[in-house]
């Protein structure tokens, strides 16, 4: 009896197997040709941005880059279009060291509200989502995928507890569970739990649904991803 349910566990196992393998296969199929789609519209974007941005008189480079957790804990370099001043990330440290009530509501959230570091270009680029465009970079390199959990910064991960050894184990995601599920209102707390729920229930379905919530928010406008 015993080895008869042995037997069941390990073909139990073993299919479990080749649904993650086909799933990995048709994910990264779907991942290779959206992102060649989205990387044809990027090319006339970058033009715009550049021209919109020497017109606004704005002086730093038109692309973000800054280094991510990816899958299995690995580095890697996000690409966005950049909708900050330069030394963003200075003036944010400076603030964070200064106002102790910023410090709080930006240690719940890991967002600043009516950011003064945005530009007005950035404005529009996040309102519309079009930052997130030349991700499709990293998504064509293999570092990212259409749709994943967030890509987290290495100085978010001693803050990531229990949840990091779950969310290190798919690939970042352009959007993901937590961006359909409230987005900005989530504390950061809140978005690791939405990482590893996307973790244990992912599936080809999972991520097309996803991808159509985020469509939608897209279209409606409703913020930044």
């Amino acid at each position: 009896m015993l080895d008869g349910e042995n037997v069941n566990i390990n073909m139990s196992i073993k299919m479990q197997e080749n649904n993650i393998n086909i799933y990995s296969i048709l994910k990264r199929t779907m991942d290779i040709i959206v992102s060649l789609l989205g990387l044809i519209i990027l090319c006339p974007l970058i033009a715009i941005v550049f021209i919109a941005n020497k017109l606004s008189r704005d002086k730093g480079p038109i692309f973000f880059m800054q280094k991510r957790i990816g899958e299995d804990g690995k580095p890697f370099r996000l690409y966005k279009f950049r909708t900050m001043v330069v030394d963003a990330d200075k003036i944010l440290m400076k603030k964070l060291k200064e106002d102790k009530e910023f410090r709080e509501k930006y240690l719940s959230y890991r967002k600043v509200e009516n950011d003064d570091r945005i530009t007005k270009i950035g404005k529009f680029l996040r309102k519309t989502s079009l930052d997130e465009f030349p991700q499709f970079i990293n998504v064509l390199k293999g570092d990212m995928s259409l749709v994943g959990p967030r890509p987290y910064l290495f100085r978010e991960k001693k803050d990531m507890g229990e949840y990091y050894k779950y969310i290190i184990k798919c690939k970042p995601g352009i959007t993901g569970l937590w961006q359909v599920s409230g987005r900005n209102k989530n504390t950061f707390q809140e978005r690791l739990q939405l990482d590893v729920e996307y973790y244990n229930n992912r599936g080809l379905l999972y991520d097309i649904k996803i991808l159509f919530k985020t469509f939608l928010s897209v279209f409606k406008k409703e913020g930044a991803m």
